[in-house]
């Protein structure tokens, strides 16, 4: 790749907006340490890829921070150094889900719902959660670090082709087709999870409503998806 590459103004863009994504990130609370990773896929069908570095507290993280990795993990550009283990599950879920943008986070209330027997959220409950309707996968078969390309992959097919899914004993999965529509999605995800929690906690019993009518919420957030934008846009004026 020519160094200029990554200076294109449609690189540049999409470096900025990961960055800002992280910075959010980091803002909303959704961060660990300098653990975790975002990624954005290049979108000239070369299998290259935008992530965090290594190191990095998400609140620190600039556009001129960001590396650019091929499939295989190689480092094709940026000033920091890449964590191996990112690669086991970004590239594989970039190349196997086909996924443009990958947000892995071990947020917290999101992370707790991984614990528990259901191992996700549940998606007739509140309003934020039904916008997830039919559209998470669940993960439960944990089988420790992702330090090898094919655990990776048993995440990335484990999927089927859902944009959330749920890792057992773990965190939690976000894709989508741009930044500000996975990190609204992101955002949401937490707070629905945050709910929930919080409901349970009073050991009074649920009151979900009919799946039907989760899945006519959910078509409606989808096609409302101006919001997402104009949110990513206010984090950009905050942060």
């Amino acid at each position: 790749m020519h160094p200029q590459d990554f200076e294109a103004p449609v690189i540049r863009q999409l470096r900025e907006d990961l960055a800002l994504a992280l910075r959010a990130a980091a803002h909303h609370g959704l961060a660990e340490g300098v653990c975790n990773h975002f990624s954005v896929e290049l979108p000239d069908g070369s299998g290259r890829f935008l992530l965090n570095p290594r190191g990095l507290l998400w609140q620190e993280i600039g556009a001129d921070d960001i590396v650019m990795v091929d499939g295989h993990g190689e480092k094709l550009a940026g000033r920091h150094a890449v964590e191996p283990t990112a690669m086991f599950i970004h590239a594989a879920v970039h190349r196997i889900a086909g996924k443009a943008c990958v947000l892995h986070t071990h947020m917290p209330y999101a992370t707790a719902l991984t614990l528990t027997a259901d191992r996700a959220l549940d998606t007739t409950l509140s309003q934020n959660a039904m916008r997830f309707h039919d559209r998470v996968a669940i993960d439960d078969a944990y089988n420790g670090l992702a330090l090898d390309t094919s655990e990776g992959e048993r995440i990335a097919r484990a999927m089927a082709g859902r944009d959330v899914a749920f890792l057992g004993n773990h965190g939690v999965i976000v894709c989508g087709d741009r930044i500000a529509h996975a990190y609204d999605d992101l955002y949401y995800l937490e707070r629905a999870c945050l709910h929930q929690v919080l409901a349970q906690s009073t050991g009074r019993p649920l009151a979900p409503v009919a799946a039907e009518l989760a899945h006519k919420v959910g078509q409606q957030a989808q096609g409302e998806r101006l919001q997402s934008e104009l949110f990513f846009e206010a984090l950009r004026r905050l942060l």
